[in-house]
């Protein structure tokens, strides 16, 4: 065991964390929970003492896991109003050959430029970089120059996104290592030659919001939120049979398709109604709901996109926890040809749910090999205690996988 890296999601539907470790060049899953949400809506801590008792529990659960306490973690902040825009600026390399300090330094000018004061930094994703104002190039250390210009696409959120979950991560006693907004832990967790080769979105479903993201060769551009998602299926559900709200989520979850499709006229949910009386819900009728809510998201989804860009979307991916249900692969095909759904990778952890945290990991991962640092959050007792096979863990919950090794070329 190398290095271990921990990543907190807080969305409005449940509140996820993982943990990884880095073993010779391959992210392996140490732990993943996911606990119900309080006190956040719309991706927005509203009631912080609530959404502190969710966070605190989605650790311990993971901290039980684990065998150790966790003490750092990335997080993830709200992507509302968050910025993003091209910034440059030039340095001179400090020594013969070019370091990763260098490559921050090129653009640092550029991000006190344009930074106002009612933002945040959150990021900047570099683009390329030009020696010598000649050779252009993505990765240039390592190699001789004297001067060296940098291109980046800087990320911004107003204040009080990063300030609502930094407060409450703090006030735990967890250290805050680094900061991410979803287009960037999507991009990560997904990333192939086809979002590197074209301009790309990918559509990321949530509990009561949808977020859309745009890329251009992998570079996130521009980001939109709509005010739905996969709630509003419950509510959708709720209301047609006058069921309570978690009734209609257990249909949802464990009974319905995203399609209508494959759905049996012949299988039935019982369930009592808010009068008491029992009902029988076809999965043909439950999955006809699903199936309109999520079109009608899809829809939106697709129209904002054409307002993001004018240009051609070559390759769209779609992910969340509603395209983890069975059929909605057909629900895509429907509304948007090009569009596929996204498919998590880490063994152990096939849920698309995760992907934003999982992505923050490797977002992590590739800002420190470009700038050739070394990092773990885990000291080196820890990690001791981590690797004893004396630690009271259920080795069942402990699932190690070896993938994502392709973020280091190989």
């Amino acid at each position: 065991m190398e290095h271990v890296y921990a990543s907190i999601d807080i969305g409005s539907d449940s509140v996820k964390v993982v943990v990884c470790e880095l073993y010779r060049n391959h992210l392996n899953l140490l732990a993943a929970t996911s606990v119900p949400s309080k006190g956040i809506k719309k991706g927005l801590i509203v009631e912080p003492e609530l959404a502190k008792e969710s966070i605190i529990k989605a650790l311990k659960e993971a901290e039980a896991m684990l065998g150790v306490r966790i003490k750092k973690v990335i997080a993830t902040v709200p992507s509302h109003f968050s910025d993003y825009r091209i910034i440059k600026g030039e340095c001179n390399v400090a020594s013969d050959l070019i370091t990763g300090n260098d490559m921050v330094n090129s653009y640092k000018d550029g991000i006190k430029k344009e930074l106002s004061p009612t933002e945040e930094f959150v990021t900047v994703v570099p683009i390329d970089f030009k020696i010598n104002g000649k050779t252009i190039i993505k990765d240039p250390k390592n190699f001789p120059g004297q001067t060296l210009m940098g291109r980046a696409m800087m990320v911004t959120t107003p204040k009080k996104n990063v300030y609502s979950v930094a407060s409450i991560i703090e006030n735990i006693g967890v250290e805050l290592v680094d900061i991410s907004v979803g287009s960037i832990g999507d991009i990560n967790c997904f990333r192939n030659k086809e979002t590197d080769d074209s301009i790309s979105a990918i559509i990321n479903i949530g509990g009561d919001m949808t977020t859309i993201s745009l890329y251009n060769k992998g570079i996130p551009v521009s980001t939109k939120i709509i005010g739905s998602g996969g709630k509003d299926i419950d509510k959708d559900i709720s209301y047609m049979y006058r069921i309570s709200i978690e009734d209609a989520r257990k249909i949802k979850e464990d009974f319905a398709l995203a399609h209508k499709r494959n759905a049996s006229k012949s299988e039935f949910y019982e369930v009592n109604d808010i009068e008491g009386k029992k009902i029988k819900i076809s999965q043909s009728q439950a999955s006809e709901i699903v199936m309109s809510r999520i079109k009608e998201i899809l829809n939106t989804a697709k129209t904002e996109l054409g307002d993001l860009t004018n240009k051609q979307i070559q390759y769209i991916i779609v992910t969340g926890g509603i395209s983890n249900m069975l059929d909605f692969e057909y629900c895509l095909s429907d509304v948007m040809a090009q569009a596929t759904k996204g498919n998590v990778k880490l063994v152990g952890l096939r849920n698309n749910k995760y992907s934003t945290a999982i992505g923050n990991i490797i977002y992590f991962l590739n800002t420190l090999k470009l700038k050739g640092m070394d990092y773990s959050m885990l000291s080196e007792d820890d990690m001791e205690k981590l690797s004893s096979p004396n630690k009271s863990v259920n080795n069942e919950e402990t699932v190690l996988g070896k993938v994502f090794s392709y973020f280091f070329g190989e």
